[in-house]
């Protein structure tokens, strides 16, 4: 039985994609809510064996609960990608290091983790980022060089504020003086505030990035170098550019419990044709 929002059976990347990739049949749909509190407590429950949540749902590291791998590339690539103003960039190329070094780190487990810290946990944003970066062997000795004014930006999105935070601690250690523009409102309102030099940073989801920059497009695919790669493209007349996009991702993705995992040894979507929970 899978659980998800009502409108899942519609959808290309829900039901509709689960039958039309991986030609999977369930007995039972039951409509429940966007990734939220509904799904997880019908997951714990029993009430459904497959669940849609996003992939970097904190419930799925304080549950346990299992993220099915997208073994046929069902659901675009959005892969957490930092977008920055070319000029910024230009003026000292260690920024790309800096940044690209976290996206290298950043897993999908450990972007989970850090949601979990935050939401469950009820860390600060800033307290999570920067265990974080001590633990990766982010915050090491360094160059004491003064490097220049920077300002990291994001939406009105916890996990958005949790990545600001990791941008803007990383090149507060290596030199640079960064100002927080933090929860400014969504897309539509920042990346325009990116456009104009208002912030310098912005960490985006690369999938979602290229449909908004390219009007709908359709540009975006599964493909997570390729989408990355188009997405820079497309912001270069813009005077932004994209950088390396991390494991780790922020979309829909199927989780079941662990002891569901377990019993029928699921860890790909394409498992769930064996048990058809």
């Amino acid at each position: 039985m899978l659980g998800g929002p009502p409108e899942c059976p519609e959808r290309p990347f829900c039901l509709k994609g689960l039958q039309d990739t991986y030609g999977l049949e369930f007995k039972e749909f039951t409509p429940l809510d966007a990734g939220g509190p509904l799904t997880v407590e019908a997951l714990k429950n029993g009430n459904i064996g497959v669940g849609l949540l996003f992939t970097s749902d904190p419930a799925i590291a304080a549950e346990g609960f299992v993220l099915l791998e997208d073994d046929k590339g069902l659901q675009l690539a959005d892969n957490l990608i930092p977008v920055v103003r070319q000029e910024v960039l230009d003026a000292d190329p260690l920024m790309a290091e800096v940044l690209n070094g976290i996206m290298a780190k950043l897993s999908q487990e450990e972007l989970t983790s850090l949601n979990k810290a935050v939401i469950v946990d009820e860390q600060t944003a800033a307290d999570a980022a920067g265990a974080w970066l001590q633990a990766n062997d982010f915050l090491g000795e360094v160059d004491s060089m003064a490097r220049g004014d920077v300002i990291v930006g994001s939406t009105n999105f916890y996990e958005q504020e949790i990545l600001g935070e990791l941008f803007a601690q990383a090149l507060e250690h290596n030199g640079w003086q960064v100002e927080r523009k933090f929860q400014l409102g969504n897309r539509e309102i920042v990346f325009p505030a990116l456009e104009a030099g208002e912030i310098d940073i912005l960490a985006e989801y690369a999938a979602t990035a290229l449909e908004f920059v390219n009007g709908g497009a359709g540009e975006a695919s599964t493909d997570a170098a390729a989408t990355a790669a188009k997405l820079a493209e497309r912001l270069k007349d813009k005077g932004l550019t994209a950088l390396d996009p991390a494991e780790a991702t922020d979309q829909n993705g199927f989780v079941v419990t662990s002891e569901t995992a377990s019993k029928y040894g699921l860890a790909t979507i394409s498992d769930l044709a064996k048990p058809a929970p």
